[in-house]
């Protein structure tokens, strides 16, 4: 059945489910947006169209993303005011040289750049070493990178601490959601949570012996790896697309680690060399 547009939920309808999602009363969100309360409740009951610097304002304390806050707009009758560039496009191409900069410097260790619903975006020539030996259908675009870390065709038997490490990406997934409040996040959530496991997943991030964060150990020839990670977004986006971009990179955690990336990344380089005979 086709959605029409008197199904679409209005303005009002939309900051009421985003100021109940934050928990906060309609006093609460009219002192901090610098308003009524009285208007905001005429917003939110659509006995008043709300203007489009007040939507902004109460959508900035409420930390709506801003794909969400263009759907606030376009609910109330405004244009949106946050672009979504394609990515390949000229005008992103100081976006694109940027991520690109970070994720081959960040060589002999991976990097990973992902969308807001997790789908690969680029990476680096290290992350092979989790993507070997994965199921072709898992690294078929759009590449999901939780569904190829937690599915059984995925990296989850190479994970040593899968019940650790599954607990971290599903307890990270599950604050994105909370904070975006986006359905098919939700239903990603639902379908890794439904991915077998067989080690007992912590309720609660507590360290191992000697951890400061929580590591990912990966099986591998050379021995058992381990890795911690970081997480880097562009600051002040103005743009969805922008916004929405996330650059894992992840570090070795001990020296045998560092060792074996290093060795792996020079022995590659080797390969690619061209031929010195005849010099």
């Amino acid at each position: 059945m086709t959605r029409t547009r008197h199904d679409r939920p209005t303005a009002g309808e939309l900051l009421r489910r985003w100021r109940r999602h934050r928990r906060l009363s309609q006093l609460e969100l009219a002192t901090q947006a610098d308003i009524s309360t009285r208007h905001l409740s005429f917003v939110e009951t659509g006995r008043a169209r709300p203007g489009r610097d007040v939507l902004l304002r109460l959508a900035e304390h409420l930390t709506v993303p801003l794909r969400e806050r263009n759907q606030l707009l376009l609910a109330a009758g405004h244009a949106p005011c946050y672009g979504e560039t394609p990515l390949a496009q000229p005008a992103m191409s100081a976006v694109r040289a940027a991520v690109r900069r970070v994720v081959t410097g960040h060589e002999p260790y991976p990097a990973v750049v992902v969308d807001r619903a997790w789908n690969l975006v680029d990476a680096n020539a290290s992350v092979t070493l989790f993507t070997d030996g994965l199921a072709e259908a898992l690294l078929t675009a759009p590449v999901n990178v939780l569904r190829a870390s937690l599915h059984p065709d995925g990296m989850a038997p190479r994970i040593v601490n899968l019940g650790e490490w599954r607990a971290h990406l599903l307890t990270r997934l599950h604050r994105q959601i909370t904070g975006t409040a986006d359905p098919e996040l939700a239903a990603l959530y639902d379908e890794l949570c439904a991915y077998p496991c067989d080690q007992s997943e912590p309720v609660v991030e507590t360290p191992g012996q000697g951890d400061v964060v929580t590591p990912l150990r990966v099986r591998h020839s050379e021995g058992d790896l381990a890795f911690v990670s970081t997480v880097a977004t562009f600051g002040a986006p103005l743009d969805v697309t922008v916004a929405e971009l996330a650059i894992e990179s992840f570090f070795p955690a001990d020296t045998h680690t560092a060792s074996v990336l290093r060795r792996r990344y020079n022995a590659t380089e080797s390969d690619t060399m061209p031929s010195s005979s005849g010099m």
